[in-house]
């Protein structure tokens, strides 16, 4: 029983291991900055670009945003 136990655990911490190690090491990329971004990668890669993005016009409040 015990060794089933051990190699439970062991399992489970280097399943953990392994999925904390996934992301990116950046902040967050708002979905303005994403169309530009792929806009440029578009047009530096000689393919068809997308539109251009409208610029948001202000940041509204969330009704969660107290809670952050």
């Amino acid at each position: 029983m015990t060794a089933g136990r051990l190699l439970t655990t062991l399992v489970l911490l280097t399943a953990m291991g392994a999925v904390s190690a996934c992301g990116r090491k950046a902040g967050l990329d708002t979905p303005y900055e994403a169309k530009v971004q792929a806009r440029k990668d578009a047009l530096n890669a000689g393919e068809p670009a997308p539109p251009e993005p409208e610029k948001p016009d202000t940041d509204k409040p969330f009704l969660l945003d107290p809670l952050l």
